[in-house]
């Protein structure tokens, strides 16, 4: 993959590097079923390659795409599988905070989160033996890494999706820098890299959307600099059935959607890989259990109630 890199590197050298610029392009596409947008005060072409870079990624994380890593993985019946150095790198991260978050995060959840479909226009809830089937088959413990060798035991499964897209955002901002930008936004949905301040030293506003409100509504637009942004929320991948809302992300150890009052969980970092999988692992935990992961990792965040109460942590 650093390969991929440096050819993306080649292609740029003629450009004028190292200087921030007034005018500001844009480029939108998609990767990870998300839209990205990207802003930056640097050519045109630079940002446009920023897309090369998301695909290019995409191909080794995606569950679906027949013939990537994760792809290989999940259909190697336990088998030891050789992965690109970034996929072991994100799977060592995937690991490292399941292990930090007692299995709260855990990328093994794929027999669970395959039950379930979100986007059906007549929802239903999945077998519920099958579903207690499919959660004994999750334990993050169950990957083992060997340099760049992976293989998944006990019929384990693994899917991405609650960390993937925060490390290619921090891949595309590492893209960035290295053809001398030092003023961009990379919006990947609920993840938000912000590198420097724009011209002047004004600081990036980015909000955070109110669960309780329409989607254009914060509950508090944050000022940063080189920071990134993830949030984890129960209104992103959902329906709401008998009254009850049934969302996208689940209890590792039941593979029901988690209720404890929570809409949604913030954080705020400079990884977003990591800040990503945390956002994730404090939802599931809940506030109070989330406090000595935070400190640990000395990172900030939001907590949302469905209530319309707040709290943060740090304390303000």
């Amino acid at each position: 993959m650093r390969r991929i890199l440096l050819c993306i590197l080649a292609l740029t050298l003629l450009l004028p590097l190292g200087c921030r610029r007034e005018t500001a392009h844009s480029a939108s596409f998609l990767a990870c079923d998300t839209v990205v947008t990207i802003t930056a005060y640097a050519p045109q072409t630079v940002v446009n390659d920023a897309e090369r870079v998301a695909a290019d990624y995409e191909k080794l994380f995606s569950k679906t795409v027949e013939g990537s890593d994760v792809w290989k993985l999940n259909h190697a019946n336990g088998e030891p599988v050789e992965v690109d150095a970034e996929t072991a790198a994100l799977l060592r991260l995937a690991v490292e905070i399941g292990e930090a978050s007692g299995g709260a995060f855990d990328v093994t959840i794929a027999p669970a989160s395959a039950l379930w479909d979100f986007q059906s226009e007549t929802p239903a809830l999945p077998d519920p033996d099958a579903l207690a089937a499919a959660a004994r088959l999750v334990d993050y413990r169950n990957i083992r890494i060997d340099g760049e060798t992976v293989t998944l035991q006990n019929g384990a499964q693994i899917d991405l999706g609650g960390v993937a897209k925060g490390y290619i955002a921090d891949r595309i901002a590492e893209y960035l820098r290295a053809q001398g930008v030092t003023a961009a936004c990379i919006n990947m949905g609920r993840n938000i890299v912000v590198i420097g301040t724009k011209p002047g030293g004004k600081y990036w506003s980015i909000g955070v959307q109110d669960p309780n409100g329409t989607p254009d509504q914060s509950a508090e637009v944050l000022k940063l600099a080189d920071a990134t942004v993830v949030t984890s929320g129960n209104y992103e991948r959902c329906f709401d059935l008998d009254g009850v809302r049934y969302h996208h992300i689940l209890d590792p150890k039941t593979g029901m959607p988690v209720q404890n009052g929570l809409a949604s969980v913030t954080i705020i970092g400079t990884q977003s890989a990591l800040c990503d999988a945390l956002s994730t692992a404090c939802f599931v935990l809940g506030e109070e259990r989330s406090r000595p992961m935070l400190e640990r990792y000395g990172v900030s965040a939001i907590f949302l109630y469905a209530d319309g109460t707040r709290s943060d942590f740090p304390t303000k």
